[in-house]
């Protein structure tokens, strides 16, 4: 029998073997929409994190649709939640890298995760951790130094917020929310849906909502998305929002 040739990583590592990284990924013109201005583009290749592109829209940027970059999942839901506050006046994403000593000593660069600035001025760092890496004395020390090096003409507060209350259902019924509030708008249609809302005396669920409306269940479902997004309706978040949900005024 012929002898086949046998690779040498193959004698001695079962596992895949390493290859080099594909480099950041970047995102060229898109017509009509502004692109993103961040200070660093987090889109790179990753084991163990979700690198996202999204679109969005604020007051800042006159309601044009403009490319925000996301280093995870828990991060993009913070993003969608602030983008609902009725106050925002403008999310940005990367907006500034500074200096600081870490917990080691080591001069470091930190880039702020999302920049929110509100309607009255106040501009507020948003730096979002996972809840191990939160458990850990180094990084609370490293949060400490970052906040002391905060420059004074950037922001008036740091915020620190835990991804672990951003679990999977809420992520997405924020996703969800966010595209319908910004993207699909229908003020006839989320005018009819909270009038019958309270017209209901035995409401408990969206789809008790089909049978007192002529709209379209899925145009009632999308308006209810929004209702829930600015208030004007209840359900728990934490639960993935569907037709079954369980909704209140």
């Amino acid at each position: 029998m012929k002898n086949l040739d046998i690779l040498e990583h193959d004698e001695w590592a079962h596992c895949q073997p390493k290859t080099r990284t594909a480099g950041k990924v970047e995102i060229g013109n898109v017509f009509g929409v502004l692109p993103f201005d961040g200070v660093r583009n987090p889109l790179t290749t990753s084991s163990h994190s979700q690198k996202i592109a999204f679109k969005y829209k604020t007051e800042a940027n006159e309601w044009r649709p403009k490319i925000g970059l996301a280093e995870s999942g828990a991060e993009l839901a913070v993003s969608h939640e602030l983008l609902l506050l009725p106050k925002t006046f403008n999310v940005e994403f990367q907006p500034v890298c500074f200096p600081f000593i870490n917990s080691l000593g080591l001069k470091r660069d930190h880039t702020i995760d999302i920049r929110l600035t509100l309607k009255s001025g106040m501009r507020v760092f948003i730096f979002v951790r996972n809840a191990n890496s939160l458990k850990k004395r180094e990084t609370w020390a490293d949060i400490a130094a970052i906040r002391d090096a905060v420059p004074q003409s950037e922001a008036h507060k740091f915020m620190i917020v835990d991804a672990s209350a951003f679990g999977r259902p809420r992520r997405d019924n924020l996703r969800r929310i966010h595209f319908s509030s910004m993207f699909e708008a229908d003020p006839e249609a989320d005018a009819e849906t909270l009038w019958v809302a309270k017209k209901i005396k035995t409401l408990w669920r969206i789809s008790d909502l089909f049978d007192y409306s002529e709209l379209l269940a899925g145009r009632i479902y999308k308006s209810c998305l929004r209702l829930i997004g600015r208030g004007a309706l209840q359900a728990d978040k934490n639960a993935v929002i569907g037709p079954h949900s369980r909704i209140w005024i």
